[in-house]
């Protein structure tokens, strides 16, 4: 049978996995016609938009968490633990790193897989750019373990702030003419994720202060700084979306530091290359990413500046027919414009969606067919309080503004069609209205 590898469970990868194996390895469909194989280097999947919202702790991640065995089980593939460590383009066989648990014990030996198509889909990293301790003294938002230990240093914080806050009371220490939030998050990057984090962790705020988790004043003692290095935030889309998101932002509480470029990362400390200092009692990284650096050590493949495998538009590697790349990890031309395909969620839906017709085709022995972006626009979530951003195609004509409880609507469907893609309409319509029941009987935000 034919062997394909899909390396990378995202959100392309994943649904990639589940197409071809309901087509092609699901017992079914009169029978298994190909060997589908997953290779991830974690054992579930969690859609990463929504990093943010674990961060903030608005959302369980154990509650949306996918179990990739099961969904290999459900839908006829296999499913390969393990992180992508070399390339043997010669025998056509990748190995895998051993996999290791908390304590550092070998779960899993090196393994190596063969294959006849592999599909490399393995996303991108957080991209600190050199900054002086920025790796060390800030929390990157790649990984559901690192929003999670953001999620319990923050309400370390909170309550540690709570009783110095007490203990000056009952010193008689001077309170009122103090103005400095006794709680400070500063945010490196205004792109979509630091912009989305910064409006949830406002609602974190007061809802931790409305449990009684702290007594602190969620609007005044816990603030929140948002630093860009361009001249405004979300700059990958337009300046009427960026300027709404400033205002809403603003209305927030959140400041604002735009066209100051981070230079240094200490505990409890944010530098710019302007001068300036940030206290800081916590500090996100979300200024950019990057390829994962093992692309560049895949027996010759090409990679582009941004360490980017650099594909064709069938989204064939330029070295090999039989190695295809997609998402975040693929430099993909888009014809008329002057980048690349941009490392969006719906980019990885579209090419995920491609690859499935044009693996078809390479099965049956038809010519491939060339991949064509389609940007239907992008949309920011400001938590609860709102979403903006900006629809585009054919059917409204051009670009439109949209903002407030539609576009919170639009954005929360966005996840929804995930989901569809994985499980179909009837599975996805049954977990959005028990997601609806777990939100009526949970707090608003994970306490512990």
């Amino acid at each position: 049978m034919h062997r394909f590898i899909v390396v990378g469970g995202g959100a392309g990868g994943l649904e990639l996995a589940t197409r071809l194996g309901d087509r092609y390895g699901s017992k079914k469909n009169g029978g298994a016609r190909a060997l589908v194989t997953l290779v991830d280097r974690y054992p579930t999947h969690i859609w990463k938009p929504l990093l943010h919202e674990v961060a903030a702790g608005s959302m369980d991640p154990f509650t949306q968490e996918l179990e990739y065995a099961a969904q290999a089980r459900w839908h006829g593939f296999e499913f390969q633990q393990g992180e992508l460590a070399g390339l043997d383009r010669k025998v056509k066989r990748i190995t895998l790193a051993p996999v290791r648990d908390d304590d550092g014990a070998e779960l899993l030996p090196q393994r190596e897989l063969e294959y006849d198509t592999l599909v490399i889909a393995i996303g991108s990293t957080t991209h600190f750019f050199g900054v002086q301790g920025a790796p060390e003294h800030s929390i990157a938002l790649d990984t559901v373990q690192q929003a999670e230990r953001f999620r319990k240093r923050l309400i370390a914080a909170c309550m540690r702030a709570e009783h110095q806050v007490h203990e000056r009371v009952e010193s008689g220490d001077g309170m009122s003419p103090e103005k400095e939030p006794r709680i400070q998050v500063a945010i490196v990057g205004g792109g979509a994720t630091g912009v989305e984090l910064s409006a949830e962790l406002r609602n974190t705020a007061q809802v931790l202060s409305a449990y009684g988790l702290h007594k602190l004043d969620p609007r005044h003692d816990v603030g929140i700084v948002l630093i860009e290095a361009g001249p405004r935030i979300l700059p990958a889309l337009t300046e009427r979306v960026s300027s709404a998101t400033a205002e809403l932002l603003t209305k927030l509480g959140v400041k604002l530091m735009v066209g100051e470029t981070v230079a240094e990362v200490s505990p409890g400390v944010v530098r710019t290359a302007s001068g300036k200092t940030v206290r800081a009692d916590l500090t996100v990284w979300a200024a950019g990413i990057k390829a994962p650096p093992v692309l560049t050590k895949l027996d010759g493949l090409t990679v582009n500046r941004l360490g980017q495998l650099q594909v064709r538009r069938t989204l064939q590697t330029e070295n090999d027919d039989d190695i295809f790349a997609l998402g975040d990890c693929a430099g993909c031309p888009w014809p008329g414009n002057e980048r690349n395909v941009p490392p969006r969620a719906q980019a990885a839906h579209q090419q995920a969606s491609f690859l499935l017709k044009s693996l078809v085709n390479r099965m049956e022995g038809r010519p491939l067919p060339e991949f064509t972006y389609r940007d239907f626009g992008s949309l920011v979530s400001l938590g609860h309080f709102s979403a903006v951003g900006n629809l585009m195609g054919g059917l409204i004509g051009g670009s439109m503004l949209i903002e407030g409880l539609f576009a919170r609507f639009m954005y929360m469907s966005l996840y929804r069609l995930h989901i569809a893609a994985l499980h179909g309409y009837p599975r996805m319509m049954l977990d959005t209205f028990a997601h609806w029941l777990r939100r009526t009987t949970l707090p608003r935000v994970k306490l512990h």
